[in-house]
């Protein structure tokens, strides 16, 4: 380009004289997306196309996230987990958004375990991960779905999968569940940009649930809302009242269809977490109980079920049945955890190499030897505890 040759500008730029005109918050409106009002109102003409017994069905989910929360919860406080980190009051948000991926859709979460159990996953695997046997992941895998326990570390890779996928021309997406407090990691910024820049099928989707454990999101950020942010990375986004499981639904069932075309998407849906950040949290050093009772009011399982009064559907669902059926599933799902065999201090060599080194074969010998010679060696041996 010659020195006269005229610089090139971003698209719908103007070009301007006089006092730099500075881009501020005050230039961009976010709307929040909405279906069905906290009061339960709602404009028919709204309400997405599914038929009676897919609106059914999301209750039916949105009840599976809360019961199988309160379960484990409880089964936590009595010693038979180490800990857990429950999803009430993010049950529209979750189920909303995984109603709408296909089962060729790739999956990695930060705080939603009912989509695993949508796409096949025994709710044994889940009471086994938290236990922290790895086998439990197994059927993780064998469903395209994973867990990320550190915060946004799982974010690079769902966008160097959907970049493979693209190359190979999968017809599917791979989506990433995260929170408000994974938006501030430096991980989040990596991928969020590859996403962008190389136009892959990710679906970023961010359940803003107020707080990175006891950080608030006001704290964390100067942005008015995160969806914003996906506007720098070259990215679509959406903001959507996540206590709304019909607009979470809408608005992430649009964004899927663009991810689909090459158009990779942010979706912010804003949510609360009811209970702690995990059972060894304490939220009461942190938030107050007057912002809970707010919250609890804007119950998402409460409002959904005004939509399906109001729509002659509620009738039809026995709610106390239903809750019976879940709860008998989590019964079968917890003996059969309880069964599974604790570990032979041999392990402890068995899975760290393919082919284990000569050193660490000599050691496991060794090992194995004393503890034939001494048993009484066992008595010192502690294993782990199945909570």
């Amino acid at each position: 380009m010659s020195e006269n040759e005229p610089t090139e500008h971003p698209a719908n730029a103007t070009v301007s004289a006089g006092e730099p005109r500075f881009l501020t918050q005050d230039d961009l409106s976010v709307d929040t997306h909405q279906v069905v009002a906290p009061d339960g109102s709602y404009d028919a003409d709204e309400v997405p196309d599914l038929d009676d017994e897919q609106f059914q069905d999301l209750y039916r989910w949105m009840l599976t996230d809360r019961v199988f929360s309160k379960r484990m919860v409880n089964i936590q406080r009595r010693g038979e987990l180490g800990t857990f980190g429950s999803t009430r009051g993010q049950e529209a948000s979750i189920i909303g958004s995984a109603y709408t991926l296909q089962p060729d859709d790739w999956l990695y979460v930060g705080r939603a375990w009912t989509p695993m159990f949508m796409r096949g996953v025994p709710m044994k695997d889940m009471i086994m991960f938290w236990r922290g046997i790895e086998e439990g992941q197994q059927s993780f895998a064998e469903h395209n779905c994973q867990i990320a326990i550190s915060i946004g570390s799982h974010l690079p890779l769902v966008a160097g999968l959907a970049w493979g996928m693209d190359l190979s021309g999968d017809d599917a997406i791979a989506t990433a569940y995260l929170g408000d407090g994974a938006t501030s990691t430096g991980a989040a910024h990596e991928a969020i940009n590859f996403a962008g820049a190389l136009e892959v099928p990710a679906l970023f989707y961010c359940q803003n649930n107020q707080y990175a454990i006891s950080l608030s999101a006001e704290e964390q950020t100067g942005a008015n809302t995160l969806a914003q942010k996906a506007l720098a990375y070259g990215m679509d986004a959406i903001r959507v009242d996540g206590q709304d499981v019909l607009a979470v639904y809408e608005a992430v069932n649009e964004a899927r269809k663009r991810v689909r075309n090459g158009e990779p998407v942010f979706v912010e849906s804003v949510t609360y977490r009811m209970d702690a950040h995990t059972t060894s949290d304490d939220p009461t050093r942190y938030r107050s109980d007057e912002e809970v009772d707010a919250w609890e009011d804007a119950d998402p399982l409460e409002r959904y079920r005004e939509f399906l009064r109001a729509e002659g559907l509620w009738d039809d669902i026995d709610h106390d049945a239903i809750e019976a059926e879940i709860d008998a599933e989590f019964d079968a799902a917890l003996e059969e955890a309880n069964a599974f065999e604790e570990r032979g201090v041999e392990e402890i060599f068995a899975h760290v190499y393919a082919e284990l080194p000569p050193d660490l074969q000599r050691q496991s010998e060794e090992f194995s030897d004393l503890l034939e010679r001494r048993p009484e060696l066992y008595d010192y041996i502690e294993q782990r505890p199945k909570g």
